[in-house]
């Protein structure tokens, strides 16, 4: 009696070994599975912000390589900021994002070239759009907004010149801050800033951004203006070009325009 006693009691504690063990296992692989998902997720991060950062590349010489894919609809730039002459044969259309390093370096190094030599002397029509990539610039979508404020009381220009100069001041008091140095009415304008209509307007071009194809900021859409108002896109350019890359983009681009009308 004893004998079988003690056999059942080898045979229960296996059991609860076993059990225990089990138990081990399966949070073991609940562990594993769980840092899968967390490896995962940082990998699609870490592509994310590689697209985001890489360096500027030189527009590739003919025939060695195909350009960036163009969108298959036209470009809107209905209630954008836009700068130049409204009758220019070519537009350009970025997509930026006010707290993105290298929207900042295009558009102190870069847009402020290209300003000089083709939208001063209305050979083309700027426009800007908003794709504030907010999972990398947490500030952002505020600064767009700011953005859309300023446009409101006719000193978008200012504040984009002044955004990307303090790229790293872009929390809410800085944002009135910069409002009053460009000269903006500060009670318009935060009540602008927390308004759903400009909210709406930011992710407007959000939207329509990313049925374009962008990856990355900032993205630039030349082409030209159909009687819709729409821009019909002949080049995509992606990243902070250099001014000569981008100058001779829209050399070759104003000659074609002129040789087709």
């Amino acid at each position: 009696m004893s004998a079988v006693l003690g056999v059942a009691m080898i045979w229960s504690s296996s059991m609860v070994v076993s059990g225990r063990q089990d138990t081990d296992l399966s949070k073991r692989i609940a562990a594993l599975e769980a840092g899968q998902k967390e490896i995962l997720r940082q990998l699609q991060e870490l592509k994310a912000l590689l697209q985001q950062n890489r360096p500027p590349q030189p527009a590739p010489a003919p025939g060695l390589a195909a350009p960036p894919p163009l969108p298959t609809t036209p470009i809107s730039i209905a209630g954008a900021a836009t700068r130049g002459n409204p009758a220019a044969k070519l537009v350009i259309v970025e997509f930026s994002d006010f707290q993105c390093p290298y929207c900042g370096r295009y558009s102190r190094e870069t847009y402020t070239q290209l300003e000089r030599e083709y939208v001063d002397t209305s050979k083309v029509r700027y426009v800007f759009r908003h794709f504030p990539l907010e999972r990398l610039h947490p500030n952002a979508f505020k600064a767009a907004e700011a953005g859309e404020c300023a446009l409101q009381q006719g000193k978008f220009w200012e504040m984009h010149t002044r955004l990307f100069a303090n790229q790293l001041a872009l929390a809410d008091a800085d944002l009135l801050n910069h409002a009053k140095a460009v000269g903006l009415d500060a009670g318009a304008f935060q009540t602008c800033v927390v308004s759903a209509p400009v909210s709406a307007r930011i992710r407007q071009d959000l939207d329509e951004g990313a049925r374009a194809g962008i990856t990355g900021t900032p993205t630039m859409f030349l082409g030209t203006l159909q009687k819709d108002g729409q821009v019909h896109v002949l080049r995509k350019v992606v990243g902070a070009v250099s001014y000569p890359s981008l100058k001779s983009t829209i050399d070759a681009l104003l000659v074609s325009v002129e040789n087709t009308r």
